[in-house]
């Protein structure tokens, strides 16, 4: 593995772990995530609306120049959906 890509590997985890954290802190994150993923899914620039959203109702902060980690908290939120879409 390059140097590259462990510090960006590096990066991605730190981001993650600010978020985990957060998270953890304020346990109504989550669910209000998902009723933001919810509200916003098949909207066009559907991830972009969700991103917005949740950074202006929550602590979690999502610039408009997405890092690889909220990239992949944009795919999570859409899995769950998925999940859940499957269950009924």
């Amino acid at each position: 593995m390059s140097s590259a890509e462990e510090s960006r590997q590096s990066k991605v985890i730190g981001e993650l772990r600010v978020f985990i954290k957060k998270v953890l802190s304020d346990p109504t994150i989550a669910v209000k995530s998902v009723e933001i993923a919810r509200k916003y899914r098949n909207e066009p620039n559907a991830n972009e609306l969700i991103a917005r959203e949740i950074s202006a109702n929550t602590t979690i902060r999502i610039p408009e120049n997405w890092s690889s980690a909220d990239h992949m908290f944009l795919e999570i939120l859409d899995e769950v959906l998925d999940d859940e879409e499957a269950l009924y």
